[in-house]
């Protein structure tokens, strides 16, 4: 079988880097029907030579075309147009004035980026879940037995925390984690990190009970009057800053002394791809802090699912209250679960991800780094840049106008004054950040 011709024009004044330019190029050849579904592709070093570039330019924008579901290789037979009705092809073409109305893409700090490449092993877990036995009953309140098993065994392992099965509980999610404890907490206000998590904010706030603003660039050192402190130590949300280990060690001395409970969201620790990842703060002192964990980062938002480690001394006021008001997390969703950890798809998300990752941060850095200044060091799936607010609105507008949404990083803050960009690179494609960058900062040169 021929393969299909590949009409593209690289530009090496562009500053684009060449895969990036093939990778959109042939994106947008797809999106508009010249590249016809099963039609086959030219090799890598048959197109690397049409091109006059090296195969490694033609190697990488394959492979992130594979990864994205747009191409796909059938075994002795070379690389085509994906025929399959995967989501990556029932995309819309990328907007570049998008009409009043339209969807933003939006580059949050929230939205994870998940290989399609792994796309079997994700409908192996819901496959087995069709097939198995749901509970004639309520589920237990704690979780399934073998997911607890299973996520105690992944939180000993990723980030250090030993804890029996039964020391943990499932839950819908960070933010469920969180109300839990804090409907099992005494009366009084939660302190919570400025700028900080907003979900979390409305969470504390939802429960009746107030705020105290602890700056999120300083020290904890003083606790008194609050019942609870909400931290994110591995990776601070937004700045992006990890807690030094004088500043656990202050922190945890701060609750000991005022008798409060330390709530530490480890959120996204397993994307650290400066260093290896910070233990837990839970490690050194289990009594003191309770340890919220999900899988919205590695595997997908909308699962809902999470993982909390409570002090001992709240984990039964904390079962009790499930099991009397019959929350758990779903059944469907907590056996699939255990099957994603046990065949090794979540190891694998998040290997492939941390990658993706580690290759756009700089990119983003390269093009902001001219025009503001990095607020942490970079990690994770986004990155907080601190610009004046009149700059950072007039970004923001642009890259709005170009069909990209951004955050403010004042939208974190409530008595803080920073003022930024917090810019997410998980939930695109590699054109897409490259056309967000470029709009970004454009109002800024």
């Amino acid at each position: 079988m021929p393969h299909s011709p590949v009409p593209v024009r690289l530009d090496r004044s562009r500053g684009v880097p060449l895969g990036v330019q093939l990778s959109g190029q042939i994106r947008e050849l797809v999106l508009a029907g010249t590249l016809a579904r099963g039609d086959r592709l030219p090799s890598t070093r048959s197109l690397a030579t049409d091109l006059g570039v090296a195969r490694s330019v033609t190697e990488q924008a394959y492979d992130q075309l594979l990864a994205e579901g747009w191409l796909e290789t059938r075994r002795g037979a070379g690389t085509f147009v994906a025929s399959g009705g995967g989501a990556a092809l029932a995309a819309p073409a990328r907007r570049r004035t998008p009409s009043p109305g339209r969807d933003l893409v939006w580059l949050d700090a929230g939205t994870p980026w998940i290989d399609p490449r792994h796309a079997a092993g994700w409908r192996r877990a819901w496959r087995e879940v069709s097939t198995a036995r749901p509970p004639r009953g309520y589920d237990d309140p704690r979780g399934l037995p073998e997911l607890r098993a299973a996520l105690a065994d992944h939180v000993a392992r990723t980030r250090g925390l030993a804890v029996d099965p039964d020391e943990l509980v499932v839950t819908h999610g960070t933010t469920d984690g969180l109300r839990h404890v804090l409907a099992a907490l005494p009366p009084g206000p939660v302190a919570l990190e400025d700028p900080g998590y907003r979900a979390a904010v409305e969470t504390v706030r939802g429960s009746g009970r107030g705020v105290v603003d602890l700056p999120a660039t300083a020290p904890v050192t003083d606790l008194a009057g609050v019942v609870a402190a909400y931290l994110t130590p591995a990776h601070q949300h937004p700045l992006g800053r990890v807690m030094p280990a004088t500043d656990r060690l202050s922190a945890l001395a701060a609750a000991r002394a005022a008798g409060a409970v330390l709530l530490e969201d480890d959120y996204d620790s397993e994307f650290r791809y400066d260093v290896a990842p910070v233990p837990a703060l839970a490690t050194l002192d289990r009594s003191r802090v309770a340890y919220l964990g999900t899988a919205s980062k590695s595997v997908a938002p909308s699962l809902r699912l999470g993982w909390l480690v409570p002090p001992p001394d709240l984990l039964e006021p904390i079962n009790e209250r499930r099991r009397i008001t019959h929350d758990a997390a779903p059944w469907p969703v907590q056996r699939a679960f255990v099957s994603l950890l046990r065949e090794g798809y979540v190891d694998k998300v998040v290997r492939t991800a941390r990658r993706v990752y580690a290759e756009r941060a700089p990119r983003v850095a390269a093009a902001l780094s001219p025009y503001a200044e990095l607020a942490g060091p970079l990690a994770g799936m986004y990155s907080t840049w601190l610009l004046p607010a009149a700059e950072a609105r007039r970004a923001r507008n642009s890259a709005r106008a170009a069909g990209y949404g951004v955050n403010l990083l004042a939208d974190y803050c409530r008595s803080s004054d920073l003022t930024g960009l917090v810019v997410g690179f998980g939930g695109c494609t590699d054109e897409q950040l490259e056309e967000a960058l470029a709009a970004l900062v454009r109002p800024l040169g």
